[in-house]
Parts: C-alpha cells; sequence; structure tokens
C-alpha cells in the first residue's frame, strides 16, 4: 500500500496560516484540500501534496470574479494535522479555522465507529459517515450555516454562469472523505480479507449496485421506523391477567419533518405517488427499513411476509426479551419502541445511603455533622426500587419476581416487567460503605456497582453534609479575624468562608484564584481564624518553592503581626518549641528530605503553595507530603489542571484522600470521557463531585474586577542561593577593603563598581562572572522565582513584560526561555526601529507572551497594553525609571488589571533600597533621585550596613 508522506511542523504551521477549501473527489478518499493565500503570493512548497492552480472565486472591481491562484494541494490524510492544527488559532483565517472545526468534527465521528460501506457514483469502494443521530444531524446542519464564503469558493465545474458549492454538501463530502480514508491502514486488508474497503487504490465495483442501494436507502431514506406496543386488556380491572395480549406496530416517520408519522398499513392504503405525504419511494424506503429491522430483532420477520404490514403478535417471551436486549437491538438499527402509557415499565434500582437508622435519627436534632470521615465509621447501602414513579417495597418486589408473565398487576396498576431483571434486582443485599466513598455519592447523585451507575439517595447527617457542601452561600458568613493587619475584599471573604467551613468539617480542600487574587493573605487569615477554637486551633505548616519562601515571611509578617514564623531549611532547621499560633515554613526538597521530623508534629492545617509541584502522585514528593498528618489540608494553585484531570486528582487526593476513588478508576469512569469531550453526563457528574471542594476564581469573573485596583504592585523577595551569598560576601569583603584606602575620586568609582556588581549577582551568578554559555538552572533565587511566576501567568493565557537594565542578563534570560520552551523576544538598545515595530506587533497580536525589555532602550515610547504582568527582574535606583516602565503596559488602551513584580534578593543591597522605598518614599526619591551617584557619598560604615548580607541565604 502506497504510503501518503505528512507535513513537517515547519510547514504545518505555514500552511495553517493560508486560507482552506476543500476539493471533492470520487472516491471520497480521493478528495484534498487546498491552500492558498488571498494576496495571490504562492504558499509554501510541501513534500506532503502537490503545488498547482487553483479557481477561486475573490471579490473584484465588478464584484466577485474567478480567479486561479497558485495552491498547495494535499490528500486529506496530509491536510488534517494542518487542519486541527489550524483550528486552535482563533485569530487564524476563518476557512481554515471553519475546516479544522469540520475536521475535528469527523475525527470524532469515525471513532465513534459511524463508519457505512458503499459505492461511489463511480461505483468504487468507499466508506462514509453514518448513520446519524438526529443530534449529529443537527450538529452537521449548524456547522455548515457557519461556513464562511472563503471556505467554499472554489466554483463547480461545468456550469456557467459559475456558482459555489452548497455549504451543507461539501461539508458532508468533507466528512465521506475523512471516514473513507482513515480506516485504510496497512493492516486494514488483513482484517476485511482482500483490498475491498481496505486499500486506498480506487477499485470500481458495479456488482454490488443492488447491495449499497439497500445499506444506502436503509439509513439515507426519507422514512424512519418505529414499534408501537399495543396491549389489549388492560382495560379490566379483573386482576387475572390472562386476557393480556401484545402486537407490535410499525409506524413511519418523516426524516425531514418530524411531524410526519403513519401507521405503515395507513401508508399502504395511500395512493403510490404520494404515500402519505411520504414521497414516491417510501413502500420502498419502508420495506427496507422493516428489512434492517428485522434483521436486528427476528419476532419482526413475519411482516416482511405480509401483503400489508399492518402489525405481528408477540409472546410473552418476546415481549420479555424486547423489554431488555431486543429495545436495545432495535434502538442500534434506529428503530425506537413506544410502549402504553396505561402501563408502568422500567424497574429502577437506586441506593439509599446514611447512618444507621437510630443514629440517623438521633442526629437529626443536631445542627453540626460529625467531625470526622474516618474509614471505620461505615455507613448502610440499602437498595432502593420503583416501577415508573412508584416506590416498591420489598414485599412488592417479590410479587413481581414471582410473576410468570412480562405483564402483572400492582395494587390497581397494570405493570410491563422483566421478571428475571426483578429476580436480579431482589438478589442485591444491603452493605457498608466508607463515609468518603458515600460523600462522593451523595454528591454526584450516583456510585458504580459492577459496572453500572446507580442513583444514590442520601440520608440523615450524609443529607446535611451534601446540602452544606452543594449551596455554601446558604451559611452566615465567617467574620475577618480582629487579628488580621488588613481589610480583605468582599471576594476574599467569601473565599475565608469558604475555607473555614470546609476544613471545619475535616475535609481539605483546593483554592486556585488567579494570581494577583490573594491566596496568601486568605490563607493568613484562614490560619488565624483557626486559632478562635480548640477544635481547629494548631501550628500551621506550608510546603512551598524555595523561591517563594521569602514572600511568605513578608506577608504573615506584615498581615499577622506577633504571629511568629519560622523557616524550616538549610542547615541547623529545627522544630523545638513550635507553638500551637505558629507559621513553619518549608520547602519542597526539605519536605523530602526531613519528612519524619515534620509529621511528627500534631498540625493544625498543613498548606501546599504551588500545589501543581504534587501534581505526579507517585513522585517522592507528593508521597512525602501524604506522610504529613494534620486536621486540615489546603491546597494553593492557580493553575489545578495544567495538562490532564490526573493532574486534578493528585491534588484533591491529597486534600479529601479517597474521595475520587483510585487513580485507575477516576481516569477510566471521569477523566477519559472529560478529556475526549464524548461524555457530557461525565463531566457534570465530575464537576458536583469537585465543585464543593475547589474554589476558583479568575481576574475576569464578574464581581472580582470591579474590586481590583486597576494597577497591584508586589515586592517578591527571593534567597540568594548558596552559590549568590559566597559571591556576595566576597565581593562586599574585598571591595570595601579597597574603598577604606582609596582616594575619594576612585572612592566613588569603586562604590559604583561595588553595587553594580553585588546586583549583578543576585540577578544570576553568570552575569557577574561573564560566563558565556552559562549553566543556568540552580544558581539563583530570582530566575527560579521568575519561572514560578511565568509558568502560572502562562497558564493563564496571560502576557508578561520582564524589564533588566543589564543586556547581558536579558540574554542570559532569552536562552534560558529557549532551553525551558517558553516563547520570547528580547528588544535592546542595539535593536534596530524596523525590528522594534515588528516586535511590538507580534506582542500585542499575541504571538510572543514574553517580552525581554532593557529598561533603558524600552523604558519609555512604547505602547504593550496587551500585558497584564510586568516584572522588574532588578531594581533601579530611581523609582521613577520604574514606574515609566511599568507604563509600557499600565497606559491608555489597557481594560485589564495590571499586576507589577518586583524581584528582590533578600538581606542584600536590593532588599535595603526597596525598603526605603517604601517608608521613606518621598525621602528617597530625593537621595536616590539621581541614581547610584548619591550613594557614593555614604560613609564607609554606612555604605557596609548597606551592603552587608543579612541573612536570606539557603
Amino acid at each position: 500500500m502506497q504510503r501518503i508522506p505528512l507535513a513537517t511542523p515547519s510547514e504545518i504551521h505555514e500552511l495553517a496560516r493560508c486560507r482552506a477549501v476543500f476539493l471533492p473527489g470520487d472516491p471520497a478518499r480521493d478528495g484534498t484540500v487546498a491552500f492558498w493565500r488571498p494576496d495571490g503570493a504562492a504558499p509554501p512548497s510541501v513534500t506532503a501534496g502537490t503545488a498547482r492552480e487553483v479557481g477561486v472565486v475573490l471579490p473584484g472591481e465588478d464584484g466577485l470574479e474567478r480567479v486561479d491562484v497558485p495552491a498547495a494541494v494535499l490528500p486529506v490524510r496530509a491536510a488534517l494535522p494542518v487542519l486541527t492544527r489550524a483550528r486552535a488559532d482563533a485569530n487564524g483565517p476563518r476557512a481554515t479555522v471553519f475546516w479544522g472545526t469540520a475536521a475535528v468534527l469527523a475525527l470524532h465521528l469515525v471513532a465513534r465507529g459511524l463508519l457505512l460501506p458503499g459505492l461511489s457514483p463511480g461505483d468504487h469502494d468507499a466508506w462514509r459517515v453514518g448513520p446519524l443521530s438526529p443530534e449529529d444531524a443537527e450538529r452537521v446542519r449548524r456547522l455548515a450555516a457557519a461556513m464562511p464564503p472563503e471556505a467554499h469558493a472554489t466554483p463547480l465545474t461545468g456550469t456557467e454562469p459559475w456558482r459555489l458549492p452548497d455549504p451543507e454538501r461539501l461539508l458532508g463530502a468533507f466528512l465521506d472523505a475523512v471516514a473513507d480514508t482513515l480506516p485504510r491502514s496497512p493492516a486494514a486488508p488483513l482484517v476485511a480479507g482482500g483490498p475491498a474497503y481496505a486499500a486506498r487504490e480506487a477499485r470500481r465495483m458495479p456488482e454490488l449496485r443492488d447491495w449499497a442501494a439497500d445499506v444506502a436507502s436503509g439509513h439515507d431514506a426519507g422514512v424512519r421506523l418505529s414499534l408501537r406496543i399495543e396491549v389489549t386488556g388492560l382495560a379490566d380491572p379483573a386482576p387475572d391477567d390472562a386476557a393480556v395480549t401484545f402486537r407490535a406496530v410499525p409506524q413511519v416517520h418523516g426524516v425531514n419533518d418530524p411531524g410526519l408519522v403513519a401507521d405503515a398499513a395507513d401508508m399502504w392504503d395511500a395512493a403510490a405517488d404520494t404515500a402519505k405525504g411520504f414521497g414516491p419511494r417510501a413502500h420502498v424506503d419502508t420495506l427496507l427499513a422493516l428489512r434492517r429491522a428485522a434483521r436486528a430483532w427476528p419476532p419482526l420477520a413475519p411482516l416482511l411476509a405480509a401483503s400489508v404490514p399492518d402489525a405481528v403478535e408477540l409472546a410473552d417471551e418476546e415481549i420479555t426479551e424486547l423489554l431488555s436486549e431486543g429495545a436495545r437491538a432495535l434502538a442500534a438499527a434506529g428503530v425506537d419502541v413506544h410502549w402504553p402509557k396505561e402501563a408502568a415499565r422500567g424497574l429502577t434500582v437506586g441506593a439509599v445511603i446514611g447512618p444507621p437508622e437510630g443514629e440517623a435519627t438521633a442526629h437529626r436534632d443536631q445542627s453540626d455533622v460529625p467531625p470526622s470521615l474516618s474509614a471505620d465509621a461505615l455507613l448502610a447501602f440499602d437498595w432502593r426500587f420503583a416501577m415508573g414513579d412508584r416506590r416498591l417495597t420489598r414485599e412488592e418486589l417479590d410479587l413481581l419476581a414471582e410473576a410468570k408473565r412480562p405483564v402483572a398487576r400492582l395494587h390497581d396498576q397494570w405493570v410491563l416487567v422483566d421478571p428475571g431483571e426483578v429476580r436480579r434486582a431482589r438478589a442485591r443485599q444491603a452493605r457498608r460503605i466508607a463515609p468518603v466513598d458515600a460523600l462522593g455519592a451523595a454528591l454526584t447523585g450516583s456510585t458504580e456497582v459492577d459496572g453500572h451507575l446507580v442513583a444514590v439517595h442520601p440520608t440523615g447527617w450524609l443529607e446535611d453534609l451534601r446540602e452544606r457542601l452543594a449551596d455554601p452561600e446558604a451559611h452566615e458568613p465567617v467574620g475577618q479575624p480582629a487579628a488580621l493587619a488588613a481589610t480583605l475584599r468582599d471576594y476574599q471573604l467569601r473565599g475565608l468562608s469558604w475555607l473555614a467551613r470546609t476544613t471545619s468539617l475535616g475535609l481539605g480542600c483546593c483554592l486556585a484564584d488567579d494570581m494577583g487574587l490573594g491566596k496568601t493573605i486568605t490563607l493568613i487569615a484562614l490560619h488565624l481564624h483557626r486559632q478562635a477554637e480548640t477544635s481547629t486551633a494548631g501550628p500551621t505548616l506550608v510546603v512551598c518553592p524555595t523561591s517563594l519562601m521569602g514572600n511568605w515571611q513578608r506577608e504573615i509578617e506584615r498581615f499577622a503581626p506577633g504571629t511568629r514564623v519560622r523557616r524550616f531549611h538549610g542547615p541547623g532547621r529545627g522544630l523545638d518549641d513550635v507553638g500551637d499560633g505558629e507559621f513553619v515554613l518549608t520547602t519542597y526538597g526539605t519536605l523530602r528530605l526531613d519528612a519524619h521530623r515534620l509529621g511528627e508534629l500534631p498540625w493544625g492545617m498543613v498548606v501546599a503553595d504551588e500545589a501543581q509541584h504534587v501534581k505526579n502522585p507517585y513522585s517522592a514528593t507528593a508521597r512525602q507530603l501524604r506522610s504529613i498528618g494534620a486536621r486540615a489540608r489546603v491546597a494553593l494553585t492557580g493553575t489545578p489542571v495544567e495538562n490532564n484531570l490526573s493532574e486534578l486528582w493528585a491534588i484533591l487526593d491529597w486534600t479529601t484522600p479517597g474521595l475520587l476513588g483510585r487513580l485507575g478508576t477516576f481516569r477510566s469512569r471521569y477523566a477519559r470521557a472529560v478529556e475526549n469531550g464524548g461524555d457530557p453526563a461525565a463531566a457534570e457528574r465530575l464537576s458536583r463531585l469537585v465543585r464543593p471542594f475547589l474554589l476558583r476564581r479568575r481576574k475576569s469573573d464578574p464581581g472580582i474586577a470591579p474590586e481590583l485596583p486597576p494597577k497591584t504592585e508586589t515586592d517578591r523577595a527571593v534567597s540568594l542561593t548558596e552559590e549568590q551569598a559566597a559571591l556576595y560576601e566576597a565581593v562586599v569583603r574585598e571591595t570595601l577593603a579597597e574603598i577604606s584606602g582609596a582616594d575619594s575620586m576612585a572612592r566613588r568609582g569603586l562604590i559604583v563598581k561595588l553595587l553594580t556588581g553585588l546586583k549583578q549577582i543576585c540577578n544570576h551568578p553568570a552575569q557577574f562572572l561573564k560566563e558565556e554559555l552559562p549553566k543556568t538552572d540552580g544558581r539563583s533565587g530570582k530566575l527560579e522565582l521568575l519561572d514560578e511566576l511565568l509558568d502560572t501567568i502562562l497558564s493563564e493565557g496571560a502576557s508578561v513584560l520582564v524589564f533588566t537594565q543589564y543586556v547581558r542578563m536579558a540574554r542570559l534570560l532569552e536562552r534560558h526561555l529557549t532551553a525551558r520552551g517558553v516563547p520570547s523576544q528580547l528588544l535592546h538598545g542595539g535593536t534596530p526601529v524596523a525590528g522594534r515595530e515588528t516586535m511590538v506587533r507580534r506582542f500585542q497580536d499575541g504571538e510572543v507572551p514574553v517580552f525581554l525589555l532593557s529598561l533603558k532602550a524600552a523604558g519609555t515610547g512604547l505602547n504593550l497594553t496587551r500585558a497584564e504582568h510586568v516584572v522588574h527582574y532588578d531594581r533601579w535606583w530611581n523609582p521613577a525609571v520604574e514606574a515609566q516602565a511599568t507604563d509600557r503596559a499600565y497606559r491608555i488602551g489597557q481594560n485589564r488589571h495590571v499586576q507589577v513584580h518586583r524581584l528582590i534578593a533578600e538581606g542584600t543591597v536590593e532588599d535595603r533600597i526597596a525598603e526605603m522605598l517604601t517608608r521613606k518614599q518621598k525621602l528617597a526619591e530625593a537621595v536616590l533621585g539621581s541614581g547610584e551617584g548619591a550613594l557614593t557619598e555614604l560613609t564607609d560604615a554606612e555604605l557596609a550596613d548597606l551592603v552587608e548580607l543579612r541573612g536570606g541565604t539557603r
């Protein structure tokens, strides 16, 4: 079999920016997709297709005109990767985005096995999409109605004057082309037993015309078949059911007119040319549909032999079969079964889950739920049965099971039931279930038993708990702690109330707000709130990336003054005398080394900041984190799901173990169905299960954006690495010694050199050491923090400006981001004017999310309003210069909240300058207005105090 080459990644990228149009073929698999540029320029040459001219319709001076344009023409198989790539680009050409959407739809239909064999107009073997459900057909119609004009701009051949293809027909031809292409793999002939419907080469098979017409009419006819089940004798109120008989009446429905319905017998009496409005082919189409129905369920075969297919009598055993397997087989063939309304039908099986009866009654007199969901407190799991709207007792179930016929009299109503199904239901026994499993079932409304979903009704305190979690706004909000030295915004108070209620129930949770909404201050408020109750008080352990430890300490000291905070990190770390209301900060790296020591303390709460760091549940970090016990567990992250739903499972299985079940079960029950987009019911069940334990707010949400100031500025403290600290102290020691013996002129130069060198060390050792091809990872606390920030910013789909005053540092950042696969661009003083304009356009158009800028070259004169974040990688001595740089994003035309992040190496000269800027803004501007020059006038003692390294190292 000939192999069709695929386009390379670079070719796919270029082709996705061209317009696309589908060119049908015979057979369907010979269809192609032409990619062309509206300006008439030649598209990129590709190995997967051919270059030729294609006629398209374009606007001209006198209206629309047909012109020939150069195009790259690809077979459908080679075009699919290009189209699916184009679909992901909302700013791409409309025609290509449309055909990309059509390609995804075609792939979904083929993946569901919706394939029908047949013959093309030229008698070639060909697959096509089908049979389509009414929902699928409506989806195709809606998509065709959205087809932009340029997506079907190729005029039909042989028409004068020219006209364009009908959108719905062209879309249908494309779906068939995908269906006829994908099954023809190298292994297909082995499965099919020959080349027919398996090989790509065209094969004419005129001898199969009658068979193909049979298949086609069964699915493409203008009629659809259903069965109406009629039961005689139901009007007799006597309990004796001997007179009850059954028959199936075939009904015909119009495919294009759902209101057109008639019994098959009535249509047989009508004139052949009208056939009750169904058209001249109605009789033939109905017979073919009956043939398909009889193949699906053989008891309908007598209808085919009857002169008029009016009805067929059904025995008890046939009705019993029709109530289960028969109805499913007919449904697969597109035949619905309609049962009599006067008879209840369908035994439904559910479950009642809750505490034992005595415990449930006693607890109803209380106002709260049990303090924990311990696995040893098993709950009752009992079965509940219903027929229609009537709930059945065990005695009534026994009565139905003993019935000898599929119809029985139950009190004052007839019921249709499969006795075998009733016997299986009666055999089910009550059992026990773990509370966390019961909670999951109560929240989703169902649980899985023997591979089947069973509806669940919670009782007692389990029902109370479900109502509390499902409607958190119905409860009294929690007030702001008096010890909090800040005023929480309204949405932060709502977050605090949610956290307090959930953790007070012994349940963990995940606060997944966007960056900048104040997760840290909300958590600090939660810690203070929990100290007011003996049952929840205790020390709080915060596990975070190393780069965020300094920020946590400063936020705690700022917003909870008087609260003890210590770092369990670095040599000499200890946990002696940890108090009840204390914060202990540690890193994920330290956790891996000292989990046993941390696990010995009775933590009131454990917090995992940037919890995506434990998204792999099998990692050593995740396993050690699970070993730390606590009364409450809280995860903080702006990105609860980065790649797949297993990451969400890992986070919530830590906060509330067992809630989502085992990972394998979660993947099969929820993740695959939701990620593939094919099971909305599974997505809704997962949402009901997860929603009470995950609070996700975005800056764009209603009620949040108005509360945010237009610009938020945050100083982010970060520790030096050991290498940075050693370099810093050596430079301070050596340079201060030189300064002490220098004259005034040399002294000023040495001070500038010292300050510059220290700032470069704070940025990255490689900048200070002038390394050409440095190793960047693990050497700079600032760089680690920048990586953390960018991961969150980019996961939110936002853009960022990163300013540095050093071009060497900017180049180092550019190489580092390239190695991480982060798209970025660099603008500095040597960038030509045309290059600057191109970079600005690319950033504003969203092509590059990270813009690295030299502070002097880009601090003024640029309009970069796409940026929602501004990062000052290093501090400029004059705050006005930083403000001018920030205003590249925060200016007229900006309609989003701007977050400014200033990276500060704690315990260094940067830290000292930042304190001056914060505490004495006016004085700082006076002292530092002339930049580093003002600092050259400090005395030796003042200079030594300014540059001394004070902690802040790892």
